[in-house]
């Protein structure tokens, strides 16, 4: 069947009030609360990823400004009305406590035309009590083909979905919420407890030995080689050595010196001897 014909290249907005619709269909009451989508891939065409490369951090900061000005809106009296359900009195929708994750990549996909935007968001899982064994997530998969918004939802195995395209590592790890993994599809990631003031990428459930900010992984992309920056008090290993800490401390201060240590294509990193990742380059430089 013809597909309908895309009338324009996809704008910075459009893109961001796909995103607010991709987390508006996926919501998900339970008893007490409602589950919003909280991790987003979005797929763009080459030539619009050519052309808002420049502007993608503030379309991410804009968008989550946006997904937090939809939920206040949707947690207002009128949550029924605008879901467009018979039911009322749903339960407030709980923001991510580890805040809105938004990757944006290019779409490889052959049948991709300049304009398509395509979105894959998962749940904020609850914690194993809340939600059972946390052993399945819910999956929502919007597009807008030619003008045309669709809508798919369904729900997988939690570590099942494949490697979204352009992802440069894949990192698995274990805490206190069972096996994860995490595929790193931008250029840089922070990994820790994370917490109101500490954004970051993997949030770990575990021991406080685990700085809310224990490390940074980074990638060159001009060489592919990957670097790591320890930001803990308790150290972080490198197929067991300990990479060199990029802090000095000073009583309660501390200043970053931006040390680096790099990391193998494929690596062992301990943090804090509690928690380990298995990392693994996907990247060809």
């Amino acid at each position: 069947m013809d597909r309908p014909a895309t009338a324009s290249p996809a704008t910075a907005r459009e893109v961001i009030l796909e995103i607010v619709r991709n987390m508006r269909d996926g919501l998900e009451p339970l008893h007490y609360s409602t589950l919003p989508p909280a991790i987003f891939h979005v797929y763009l065409h080459p030539d619009d990823m050519d052309r808002l490369r420049g502007i993608l951090p503030r379309i991410l900061d804009e968008a989550r400004r946006a997904l937090d000005a939809e939920l206040e809106a949707l947690n207002r009296a009128s949550l029924a009305e605008k879901l467009k359900l018979a039911r009322r009195n749903l339960p407030k929708i709980s923001p991510p406590e580890g805040g809105w994750q938004i990757h944006i990549v290019e779409n490889t996909e052959e049948e991709c035309v300049a304009g398509d935007i395509l979105i894959s968001s998962e749940l904020a899982l609850p914690a194993k009590d809340e939600f059972g064994s946390g052993s399945m997530t819910k999956r929502i998969a919007t597009r807008r083909l030619g003008g045309v918004e669709s809508t798919k939802q369904s729900y997988e195995p939690a570590n099942a979905a494949p490697a979204p395209a352009g992802a440069v590592a894949v990192i698995e790890y274990e805490d206190n919420n069972g096996r994860h993994t995490f595929h790193m599809t931008k250029d840089e990631i922070v990994v820790g407890r994370g917490g109101r003031d500490y954004w970051t990428d993997i949030k770990l459930d575990t021991l406080p030995d685990v700085s809310r900010e224990h490390c940074r992984l980074r990638r060159d992309p001009a060489s592919g080689q990957f670097f790591l920056k320890d930001l803990s008090r308790l150290g972080t290993t490198i197929d067991g050595a300990p990479a060199p800490s990029s802090l000095e401390f000073d009583g309660a201060a501390k200043r970053d010196l931006n040390r680096e240590a790099p990391v193998p294509p494929k690596a062992r990193i301990g943090l804090a001897g509690v928690v380990f990742l298995d990392f693994r380059s996907t990247s060809n430089g």
